[in-house]
């Protein structure tokens, strides 16, 4: 048994994480020591982020034991960003936590001076473990340790025999030698630790979405009218969304009753939208829907309207820009059917990233997609690389070629034989070695030699040999894959 981490105390004896509990009890008999728990760490960590929301809204976890704040436009609200750093130091020692604060920049600056800052004492940490921005701070990096880099421990290593023990001394090299030496790996993490590569706070408090209401002194049960109300609801966010340069993708309509129960309406978009006519479509064709009819009940005292998902959407002008209007139209009426069929029911493809023939495409919701993918072109002048129409699985075919792992002379294929008068080929495609999924021809990952060829008859097929020959397979199979048009 090992210790894991050490507070202020257990340091004074010469302790740190790694030291065998039996040697540290003999250093420390008085010693007080608790199981490593990190799921209870990480909830701990977490609900002190949630508590620091106090100071400002942009903050996230930085694991196992960090948390980052971006005071930005918020530390003027505390007496400025060393008042600030100040009572939250305070603040932590009353709930008897110990922690290294530090001010910077930037987040990575920040997460270094705090846990690789040695001098407490300077301009830039202070006697409080806070940091300063400016000048100092750019010292104060460049006197840090290569720890701070947080690389792997070869290179950790390799810097270190090269005499490189400082961020300030891999500062000063050539970014291009830098490289070549010791990995990309090094050069981006300096470049992010000085602050020329910037990487965005991923805050735990989300934006809110938007939310519209309309509350009634006394409550209403004519629900023609209270959909007239969510129509005005929907003009103000159109206003709201208009002055943002959004659209929405994610419309929720709640019906509050005077009993208490809370009917929800659900709809979403193809593309990013504000117009209140179309979305009154989708409400419309909702509720028609609905196993559950829209019940007033003894009345409705409050409708409400909410925003859960935004897009940018820039204004255009309708009749200039007609091609965006056939597209609008087009995503109204998939958004209708989606209503209609089931969110899941209407489906579109899109590209998928494999280099897997028979994977280069996957089904989505129609609804679901946040951008168009563009499909992959051929080169200008040049037939596709890909047949329209793919077998699956793939058929079996007898091939008789000149050498064992060349290109197809003869093959037969249901039950017909055919020649082969032009071949283009191969294109070898690896499989997916770092899955564990079987090959859908067989059990083996094998991989395959692609060829494009032509019969005496002028038809063209896509055919390959599945296998290297005297290395994966002693005798490769053949299959067709697809046929071109």
């Amino acid at each position: 048994m090992r210790l894991t981490s050490t507070n202020s105390g257990a340091i004074s004896y010469g302790l740190s994480a790694g030291t065998s509990l039996a040697d540290a009890r003999a250093i420390a008999p008085d010693l007080i020591v608790h199981d490593h728990d990190p799921v209870a760490d990480a909830d701990f960590l977490d609900r002190i982020a949630d508590s620091c929301v106090r100071y400002t809204p942009m903050v996230a976890v930085d694991p196992p034991d960090g948390i980052l704040l971006d005071i930005t436009g918020s530390a003027h609200l505390s007496g400025g960003e060393a008042k600030l750093a100040e009572t939250l130091a305070k603040w932590l020692k009353r709930k008897r936590m110990e922690a290294s604060i530090a001010r910077a920049s930037t987040a990575e600056a920040a997460h270094a001076l705090a846990r690789f800052g040695s001098g407490r004492d300077d301009k830039t940490c202070g006697a409080d473990g806070t940091g300063g921005a400016g000048g100092d701070e750019t010292l104060a990096i460049r006197q840090l340790s290569i720890a701070a880099l947080e690389l792997d421990p070869e290179c950790d290593l390799a810097l270190r025999r090269a005499g490189l023990k400082t961020i300030g001394d891999v500062a000063d090299r050539p970014r291009s030698v830098i490289a070549a030496r010791f990995g990309a790996p090094a050069v981006f993490m300096l470049e992010r630790l000085i602050g020329k590569n910037e990487n965005p706070l991923n805050p735990r408090v989300r934006k809110p979405p938007l939310l519209f209401e309309r509350r009634f002194v006394e409550p209403i049960a004519n629900k023609i009218y209270a959909l007239k109300v969510l129509q005005g609801l929907l003009e103000k966010a159109r206003t709201k969304l208009t002055q943002d340069d959004l659209g929405g993708r994610a419309f929720e309509a709640s019906f509050h009753r005077v009993d208490g129960r809370v009917q929800h309406v659900h709809v979403e978009t193809g593309l990013p939208t504000r117009d209140p006519a179309a979305i009154t479509r989708l409400f419309d064709e909702r509720l028609d829907s609905l196993a559950d009819p829209l019940d007033p009940g003894f009345g409705f005292d409050m409708v409400r309207l909410c925003v859960p998902r935004t897009q940018p959407l820039k204004p255009k002008q309708d009749d200039i820009e007609s091609d965006a209007g056939r597209q609008n139209s087009a995503a109204e009426l998939l958004d209708r059917l989606a209503i209609r069929l089931g969110r899941n029911r209407l489906l579109r493809f899109q590209p998928n990233s494999t280099h897997l023939p028979e994977k280069s495409q996957i089904a989505i919701p129609a609804i679901a997609a946040d951008k168009a993918e563009c499909w992959p072109q051929p080169p200008s002048g040049e037939p596709p690389s890909r047949p329209l129409q793919l077998f699956d699985p793939p058929q079996r075919i007898t091939v008789i070629a000149e050498t064992p792992d060349g290109p197809p002379k003869r093959f037969r294929w249901q039950q017909s034989p055919r020649t082969v008068v032009h071949h283009e080929g191969p294109e070898r495609i690896a499989s997916e070695w770092w899955r564990s999924a079987a090959d859908p021809i067989g059990r083996d990952q094998l991989t395959r030699d692609y060829y494009r060829i032509e019969d005496s008859e002028g038809r063209r097929y896509w055919v390959f040999r599945h296998g290297l020959y005297g290395r994966e397979a002693a005798d490769p199979n053949w299959y067709l894959h697809g046929l071109f048009a």
